[in-house]
């Protein structure tokens, strides 16, 4: 699913870019993604466009996110603590942060891959029509790794 969610980010500039459901299936399928491949994005897509619309509200100053003990066990701690890191970066408001654990608790096998959650960060600010700053897609995009230090 995580594939094709990326295939989308690349390929569509903003979700009202992309084709209906059905033209867009039968095209991701020509690309040559699995049909329950398929069909699971879909389907998690239809979930951020309903967390996109219900994303309102203003952040309380000095607030802190308490995990359940369910979020807490399909997150893990790299997710939670990347979470936290794009927080106090500023990047990710409270209505953005609670899209992505909502999104994630809808992948619901944890814990969740950093890779995979990255894609869902990537995914909610692509719903937004948001475009994170260099600095963060870098952190979205680049294997720690592969960083180059100076």
């Amino acid at each position: 699913m995580f594939e094709v969610l990326v295939y989308l980010y690349e390929n569509y500039w903003r979700p009202d870019a992309c084709p209906e459901p059905r033209q867009l299936s039968r095209k991701l399928s020509a690309v040559g993604f699995e049909a329950d491949e398929i069909h699971d994005a879909l389907r998690w897509l239809d979930g951020l466009a309903h967390s996109a619309e219900a994303c309102t509200g203003t952040p309380v100053p000095g607030s802190m996110r308490i995990y359940t003990e369910a979020e807490s066990e399909t997150l893990g701690e790299a997710s939670i603590g990347f979470i936290a890191f794009l927080e106090s970066a500023g990047v990710l408001p409270a209505p953005m942060r609670e899209m992505v654990i909502d999104r994630a608790m809808a992948v619901g096998s944890g814990p969740m891959d950093l890779d995979d959650l990255k894609v869902i960060v990537l995914m909610v600010f692509w719903s937004l029509g948001e475009e994170p700053d260099a600095l963060i897609l870098d952190e979205l995009f680049v294997d720690a790794e592969d960083r180059l230090i100076h």
